[in-house]
């Protein structure tokens, strides 16, 4: 536990000192350590919460995640496609900002955006259903990640709903999960 010994002394930052900022970025690293283990307990909120589909929230993000390491994507795609949808239970109306912020310092742009804009593509194959426009997603056409979002999609998202897929495990990605969320991409 800390104490206040092991805390910054100002009320105001303009009132700070170097060694109010070195107790703190020391605080700072602890709370960066544990990011990857945060996340993927965040990442187990989903377990159980199937939305009327067959398999729970988690199982689908496990599936996206295994069949695009399958695929022989890379470690950032692979916990992208793990977190893509890690906001379904906090934001359920615009559930990609949260994943796609989570991921952001540790992915190139092109997974961003794909993380960032995947319900509106993935709304190709159902929204026509639900009364919208199934074809919403041509509004980005153009964007140099469209093609990437769409095949994200196809491959990997919307086939992710097999109660009899092999998945991998959350501790399977655990590993990755730690890797990426250790170095954020150097963006200068």
């Amino acid at each position: 536990m800390d104490t206040l010994e092991d805390r910054a002394q100002f009320l105001e930052i303009a009132q700070g000192t170097q060694d109010d900022w070195t107790i703190i970025m020391r605080h700072a690293d602890v709370l960066i350590q544990g990011l990857p283990d945060r996340v993927l307990a965040h990442l187990m909120l989903l377990k159980g919460d199937s939305g009327g589909f067959r398999v729970d929230r988690l199982e689908h993000s496990l599936q996206t995640a295994t069949r695009a390491y399958r695929d022989g994507r890379d470690e950032r795609y692979v916990v992208m496609a793990l977190l893509h949808d890690i906001g379904d239970t906090l934001a359920t109306y615009n559930h990609t900002e949260i994943g796609a912020a989570m991921i952001r310092p540790f992915v190139s742009e092109d997974i961003h955006w794909i993380a960032q804009q995947h319900a509106i593509f993935q709304g190709y194959y159902f929204f026509h259903f639900i009364g919208r426009d199934r074809d919403q997603r041509e509004q980005y056409r153009g964007h140099p990640s469209f093609a990437a979002c769409a095949e994200f999609c196809e491959l990997y998202d919307q086939k992710s709903f097999d109660p009899n897929y092999d998945s991998a495990s959350i501790e399977f990605f655990r590993p990755m999960v730690q890797r990426v969320l250790s170095k954020p991409l150097d963006r200068r």
